[in-house]
């Protein structure tokens, strides 16, 4: 491809992209520094929404009403419904549904999930075919393993569900209702409700241990 087509493509691009942009902002959308942020065709908002710098909007994304999108998040193929805050660095794809006051945080990644009410996601987790319920919290570098290599399975958390930090779910597996995961643990088995479920080794402690010097 010569350079004048990629110049002409380029200055394409960039004034649909201002007209988008215009059209965002015409109907209320807060868009700070809306030379940073890229839109989509089919993108729809509601009322009361802010797009902060550096944010994409890939094809088929709806947006509700009092919507916050931090900076440097990619969405694509998701639903977003009011009173939601995403990101910073946050990346959601195909298939994600994010219920009405749920809170997605930075360096999290969905796909084909749906969040439900109050539920949180809030830092450096992959959450792949599942389903979170009501008023539950995933902790810090949890994720969903959803693909054993052939085929993918789906993870199911009910309402009032927490997991701890760093823990593994290994699909296909259910959390139910008011359960609790430990911290550091790998579930492979289904969670009864109101239980506490913990995979973790026993720490070990040397007294008086002396470090390896360099020789």
């Amino acid at each position: 491809m010569n350079t004048n087509i990629k110049l002409k493509k380029a200055n394409a691009y960039r004034l649909t992209q201002e007209k988008l942009r215009n059209k965002a902002l015409s109907k209320g959308v807060n868009l700070i520094a809306p030379e940073t942020i890229f839109l989509s065709q089919d993108t729809t908002f509601g009322k009361n929404v802010t797009i902060e710098p550096y944010v994409v909007i890939g094809k088929k994304v709806k947006i509700g009403d009092n919507v916050y999108i931090k900076s440097f998040t990619h969405i694509e193929g998701s639903k977003i419904e009011k009173n939601v805050i995403i990101g910073p660095y946050a990346r959601l794809r195909q298939g994600t549904i994010l219920k009405s006051n749920t809170r997605i945080g930075n360096f999290v990644e969905t796909k084909k999930s749906s969040i439900y009410n109050n539920s949180k996601v809030n830092h450096l987790s992959y959450i792949g075919d599942t389903i979170i319920g009501k008023n539950s919290n995933i902790g810090a570098g949890t994720i969903t393993c959803n693909y054993d290599g052939i085929k993918k399975s789906k993870t199911k958390i009910s309402d009032n569900v927490f997991v701890g930090s760093n823990s593994s779910l290994v699909a296909p597996v259910r959390l139910e209702k008011n359960s609790v995961v430990g911290a550091g643990s790998v579930i492979t088995k289904n969670v009864k409700k109101n239980s506490l479920a913990i995979t973790r080794s026993s720490q070990i402690e040397v007294k008086n241990y002396k470090r390896k010097k360099k020789k």
